[in-house]
């Protein structure tokens, strides 16, 4: 093994949203994997403006083992990729590990996140094995893994699961992109020389409920795709030449049946099916100016230029 690709030092970010029932399992566990690798390691937990105990849990987890623990106190909710970004913003490893709260990613993976960063990849990417979701989260899951290899052209199969692997340089480039919208896993990608993906376990999730709803993951999906390709506006353009051409078409087929014997009684029954025609091309109009105004309205977004988070207090930070 290369002393260049040696991990020293691990940072591990997971941000925290009303996951008080999985805190004190998640600290234990996580903190015995540290304990071992044999390495020097900084815990951060962000917690993302929740409306439990779980801020009072990492405070005082933090005040425990300072500068192993650190708790990051988010004024609001942010969204789940804010948050991490507000932890990378701490982070002092050589080697930055996310992962979420809810243990459906089990910290013993670590290590092995670990041994592949080591081989020289800059992003290390999992693939869950015997998923314990329901039917409903894989589906989404595969829809947005799709848009995400159409976006990035990078072939990875789970850009879903949060437990990854990110070189502090990818980090550091991340953090230099001030976007409103960010998707991690496609974002960190764009950096990374070098990328590989290993296979881990995946837990049911035995406490609380998955915060992403129906809503919040169509919402996701937007995100991604606006945030990192023009794509649907290609996809717009399509459609319109496409309608385009097939309406030249319909006028030269309607034109040389009413020139035919016969044309006038069908030029009078087709009316409705010109009716159906048009209503087809204004709902194509509708969806483009949808999606153009959604691309308007994120740059509206970011010429505004306002923080991506704000953090109320960190605890267990040395000169913080």
């Amino acid at each position: 093994m290369e002393s260049a690709n040696r991990v020293d030092f691990v940072s591990v970010v997971v941000p925290v949203y009303n996951e008080s029932g999985c805190l004190d399992e998640l600290l234990s566990r996580t903190l015995a994997v540290l304990d071992e690798i044999g390495r020097r390691f900084e815990f951060i937990l962000v917690d993302d403006g929740s409306s439990d105990d779980s801020a009072e849990k990492i405070v005082r987890a933090a005040e425990a083992r300072p500068d192993q623990v650190v708790a990051v106190i988010l004024n609001r909710n942010y969204g789940q990729h804010n948050a991490i970004m507000a932890g990378f913003s701490l982070v002092r490893g050589d080697l930055v590990v996310t992962m979420d709260a809810d243990l459906q990613n089990p910290p013993e993976e670590i290590p092995n996140l670990i041994a592949a960063a080591e081989k020289g990849n800059d992003v290390v990417g999992t693939i869950r094995q015997n998923r314990r979701d329901t039917f409903f989260r894989r589906y989404a899951s595969k829809v947005v893994n799709c848009a995400a290899r159409a976006a990035t052209g990078v072939m990875m199969n789970d850009y879903g699961c949060m437990l990854r692997a990110y070189r502090r340089g990818v980090v550091d480039a991340m953090l230099q992109c001030h976007e409103r919208s960010t998707f991690i896993p496609v974002l960190g990608n764009g950096f990374a020389r070098r990328t590989t993906e290993i296979p881990v376990a995946h837990a049911a999730r035995t406490v609380g409920d998955s915060k992403y709803s129906l809503w919040k993951l169509i919402n996701l999906q937007f995100n991604l795709l606006t945030c990192m390709t023009t794509l649907p506006l290609r996809i717009l353009t399509y459609f319109g030449l496409g309608a385009g051409l097939f309406g030249f078409l319909l006028s030269l087929y309607i034109i040389v049946r009413r020139l035919c014997p016969g044309g006038d009684t069908w030029g009078n029954a087709g009316v409705f099916t010109l009716f159906a025609v048009t209503f087809i091309l204004v709902g194509i109009q509708m969806i483009g100016i949808g999606v153009i105004g959604e691309y308007i309205g994120r740059i509206y977004t970011d010429v505004r230029a306002r923080p991506r988070f704000f953090i109320e207090k960190i605890v267990g930070r040395k000169n913080a």
